[in-house]
């Protein structure tokens, strides 16, 4: 059975790999079997939240999600992309999304493992518990149904795990973060535990609280999803048994040692420079779409701040559609990089690519707030309403793209409320930024996710490509591609012409063939809570 398996490294292994810039897998045994990592949860633990944040920077997004929505497409001097062009994944295109992916989810497992044999890793076990919950919800969102009750069960002789439907696997990532949270508690007053600080934890330096709000943040972002879905009656009973802690308030930022010289943020290796300064393809080649790039430069919305803040040469910067390949434009190169100097040179910036020691934003504050506003636009106010969140959430945006690559807080001169209301003043007649001029529900809920749209910004492109499944926003139609960001090359079988899915890789159809469900393609079988026609 194993020649049909691929499992990818271990995390400890990835990190090394991230730092040669190298996705090299080994073909070896089951995913499905977790290795015992050869190394005590306080090493582990670091190593794997970094090997998920690149997962995510790399794989969900930069060569996914980023090209689906709009984000980035091919400019002039580069070639064969056809299978992006044409929305073609077959069998193997996700191979390596799914593989790293469950090579994290055992090292998590092992880590939740060792916590339960060994008290004094109590903090680790609940921190990875949190980190799993991740994880899993981005592999439900992309590929729907999982193994999860008996999945990571390797050492227990569980080769082959039964599918869960990806509905309950969203009411059991629910329940797990609720047990995170009470472990988490529990540890505030437990004595003997091991040590848990800066050196161990990327995220947050050992503070507790705030992996208590994370876990919050990761369950309102399920519950969100999942309103109005099978699983409804779950849901809004879940809506009342948030942590008293509430959410974190702040950008959720990944930084296990990030360096110039050995393992960057793996945003700035997408999309800037390797660790010897050669510039990347997305550097040399990439530009963002005209659907995209119209949010910026009062096409559909105005505005200059975030505009400048994000693009080079903004307004003058170029843009492309996706699908049509005369005529390209010619990037500047680094067209995300506000910044001075080129190649290893580069300097400090604000904006997306800040430094190549900067943390990776794993969870914007900007989404946290547009998930509370859409929470409360549906009756469920958990920290202020939908129209104080939703400008809130705005001002994140802001935020976010005024801090440098050597600071923690944009400079005293950045206003970020100030620069919202700006901005809404700006668009006045627009519902996409007055929440006063969105006159029904509808008209709400597509201003929150537009603007979600928008502060996703490359960030995190995935969670984008999630939502506009899940509710057609932001509005993608007609031909112009100013007002469709939809590859003109396009093969879907799906009136709107799009992907809905993830395709279980040949690793699983082989190796669990019994267990895995039969997907064609990537146009039907949709996840439980897309709410698009088909």
């Amino acid at each position: 059975m194993n020649k049909y398996i691929i499992k990818a490294t271990s995390a400890i292994a990835t990190i090394l790999l991230i730092a040669l810039n190298s996705c090299e897998l080994d073909i070896n045994d089951n995913p499905n079997a977790p290795t015992d990592v050869s190394v005590t949860p306080n090493f582990s633990l670091n190593a794997t939240v970094a090997a998920t944040a690149y997962t995510q920077a790399y794989y969900f997004g930069y060569s996914f999600a980023s090209f689906i929505m709009g984000y980035q497409v091919p400019g002039d001097g580069i070639s064969g992309y056809g299978t992006t062009y044409t929305y073609g994944y077959g069998a193997t295109s996700f191979t390596d999304q799914w593989n790293r992916s469950l090579d994290e989810l055992h090292d998590y497992q092992t880590i939740i493992n060792k916590a339960e044999a060994d008290n004094s890793y109590l903090v680790y076990g609940a921190v990875a518990r949190i980190m799993k919950s991740l994880v899993y919800q981005e592999l439900v969102d992309a590929f729907g149904d999982m193994p999860y009750h008996e999945g990571l069960q390797g050492e227990k002789g569980i080769l082959q795990p039964k599918y869960d439907k990806d509905a309950d696997i969203y009411k059991a990532l629910v329940a797990d973060l609720d047990n995170a949270i009470t472990e988490l508690k529990a540890a505030q007053t437990t004595s003997g535990l091991a040590a848990f600080g800066s050196t161990n934890d990327p995220m947050f330096k050992g503070n507790l609280t705030k992996w208590i709000q994370f876990a919050n943040n990761i369950k309102l972002r399920l519950l969100v999803r999942a309103r109005g879905t099978s699983i409804d009656s779950f849901v809004q009973s879940a809506f009342k048994t948030f942590s008293a802690e509430g959410f974190l308030l702040e950008d959720a930022l990944v930084n296990p040692g990030y360096n110039a010289s050995s393992q960057q943020n793996p945003m700035w290796s997408a999309y800037h420079s390797n660790v010897a300064g050669s510039m990347t393809s997305a550097a040399n080649y990439y530009i963002p779409s005209y659907f995209l790039f119209a949010f910026y430069d009062s096409t559909k919305l105005s505005d200059p701040v975030r505009g400048a803040l994000t693009y080079k040469n903004f307004p003058n910067t170029p843009k492309w559609e996706l699908g049509i390949e005369v005529d390209r434009p010619k990037s500047p190169g680094a067209i995300w990089f506000i910044g001075t100097g080129s190649n290893a040179n580069a300097s400090n910036a604000q904006g997306l690519l800040k430094s190549r020691s900067a943390g990776y934003p794993i969870f914007l504050l900007a989404e946290t707030r547009f998930l509370l506003a859409e929470a409360a636009l549906f009756g469920n106010t958990l920290d202020g309403d939908a129209k104080f969140n939703f400008e809130k959430g705005i001002a994140a945006s802001f935020a976010y793209l005024a801090i440098d690559g050597t600071s923690t807080a944009p400079p005293s001169t950045f206003n970020a409320d100030e620069e919202t209301k700006k901005y809404i003043e700006m668009n006045t007649d627009s519902h996409l930024a007055n929440f006063d001029r969105a006159d029904t529900q509808e008209k709400k809920l597509e201003a929150i996710i537009t603007q979600k749209y928008i502060a996703l910004n490359i960030t995190n492109t995935f969670e984008a490509w999630a939502e506009f499944r899940r509710t057609a926003y932001p509005k993608a139609s007609g031909t112009d591609p100013v007002y469709n960001f939809i590859s003109k090359q396009s093969q879907s079988t799906r009136p709107d012409l799009f992907i809905v899915r993830m395709v279980y890789p040949p690793t699983e159809t082989g190796g669990n063939r019994d267990n895995t469900p039969m997907v064609k393609d990537c146009f039907s079988s949709p996840v439980f809570w897309q709410k698009k026609s088909e």
